[in-house]
């Protein structure tokens, strides 16, 4: 870590050794330090509030057992999780990720990213992170049914609408968010917004499912507008071929590009004459299968096993599957091969070595706190909608996320202008984020 302010550096050595072992959580802090630098330079009443040292620790973690039954009738359990990280600006929001690598380093890592991201929407949202070690992948219906009942059970003692609002995240999606909603309701006997990504027969709101994708895409646009740029005639490789993955090949196609390579988790699928994405949505929406099925049913397409989706020529890289998949090496491919512009769809996807590669080759780097922020900024909306008792229109939600996505990129590159080098997103994502919820720390008192 190069954290140049000495209060920062001195405090990080605390937060290794008090969560000693958390990779993810120690690298999104680094990160995150790294940047504030200046920030801690010019601002010491914000070192005097200690503000620094209350926002790396969670106001709240909560970890519980989770028993259910399978299919054959045996017991089976799992770990569950919500961090409740800061509430400064609002009630925690964010996601519940269903897959086996969940544990509370990825949980804290998720939840503390979240604070910024969901401060940088500019909507009134504090940040959280749950979910649980379960996999969803090869169970039927009724065992993820069974499973959701027992997570909620004990999950909705500390959530509430005016609390705190969990959504989906990596295997969590309209099916497992139907199932918690039930239980919710059942238990509480209350119909309220206590989740967003609903379906829209019980409160969710339209355009919520191509959010994430889209609004990565709104701003890549704006990052290619800054260097007087379009997508039109790019090529763009995305990898992973989940909702973010989808709806930003829907949005890229829209916007001109051609988008030419998609993943998973066993291999990647090339097909020059750009994605055939209803195929995708066939295979991964209806089906829940592979991508490599898609090679078997559109010609000239070719499925290659395991990694190496960067080495594919592009102008444009949106890694949109999961934490640390492109490395420092990945970045250097891509480097090679002429890419010009890097956003991220997903949480943290790139390694430090593959964003310090990216800042100083000239590649435009926009961080997953800011590119990502979509999906999160609609389920602000979803609430607002819950709220009022209303339903916008697909247009309206639409034209409101791309707005949001505008003015995330303008506050992320004024903050970068002002403390740290103009092209260095990185940065002024985590300072624009960062000096909201720390000026309103700083005003409701030491909490």
């Amino acid at each position: 870590m190069n954290i140049k302010n000495q209060h920062l550096a001195e405090l990080y050595a605390k937060v290794e050794k008090r969560n000693a072992g958390e990779k993810e959580f120690l690298q999104a802090v680094g990160e995150v330090f790294e940047s504030l630098s200046p920030v801690a330079d010019k601002r010491p009443d914000l070192i005097e509030s200690g503000v620094f040292e209350r926002i790396v620790e969670p106001e709240r973690f909560i970890q519980f057992r989770v028993a259910w039954l399978d299919d054959s009738g045996k017991v089976q359990v799992n770990r569950g999780f919500r961090v409740q990280f800061n509430s400064a600006i609002g009630p925690y929001k964010g996601g519940l990720r269903f897959h086996p690598s969940v544990c509370s380093s990825v949980i804290k890592f998720l939840g503390f990213e979240q604070i910024f991201k969901n401060s940088l929407t500019g909507l009134p949202m504090g940040g959280g992170k749950g979910g649980s070690d379960f996999d969803p992948k090869g169970k039927s219906d009724n065992e993820v049914m069974r499973f959701c009942q027992s997570f909620m059970t004990e999950l909705q003692k500390y959530i509430g609408p005016d609390t705190d609002v969990p959504a989906g995240d990596i295997g969590v999606g309209a099916r497992e968010i139907g199932y918690l909603f039930g239980q919710y309701k059942r238990i509480r006997d209350e119909f309220s917004g206590v989740l967003t990504g609903k379906g829209l027969t019980y409160g969710g709101s339209l355009a919520r499912t191509q959010a994430t994708g889209y609004g990565l895409c709104y701003f890549t646009d704006n990052m290619l507008k800054k260097k007087g740029d379009t997508f039109a005639g790019k090529t763009v490789v995305i990898s992973g071929s989940g909702n973010v993955a989808i709806y930003a090949c829907e949005k890229a196609t829209q916007l001109g590009a051609k988008v030419v390579a998609m993943s998973d988790s066993n291999g990647y699928v090339y097909d020059a004459n750009g994605i055939d994405l209803a195929v995708v949505k066939q295979i991964k929406e209806v089906e829940r299968g592979r991508i490599k099925e898609y090679a078997a049913r559109v010609p000239g397409a070719v499925y290659t096993e395991g990694k190496g989706i960067w080495n594919i020529k592009c102008d444009i890289a949106l890694p949109c599957a999961t934490q640390n998949e492109l490395n420092g090496d990945d970045a250097k491919a891509l480097i090679a091969n002429g890419v010009k512009y890097v956003a991220e769809g997903a949480n943290m996807p790139s390694t430090p070595e593959a964003i310090e590669a990216f800042l100083a080759n000239g590649v435009y780097f926009g961080p997953a706190k800011a590119a990502n922020a979509g999906g999160v900024a609609t389920s602000g909306l979803e609430m607002s909608q819950n709220s009022q008792r209303l339903a916008w229109t697909f247009e309206e939600v639409d034209n409101k996320l791309c707005g949001i996505m505008k003015s995330i990129f303008e506050n992320a590159s004024a903050a970068a202008k002002e403390y740290a080098q103009e092209d260095n997103l990185v940065a002024g994502a985590n300072i624009a984020g960062f000096l909201k919820v720390a000026e309103a720390m700083k005003a409701q008192g030491v909490l």
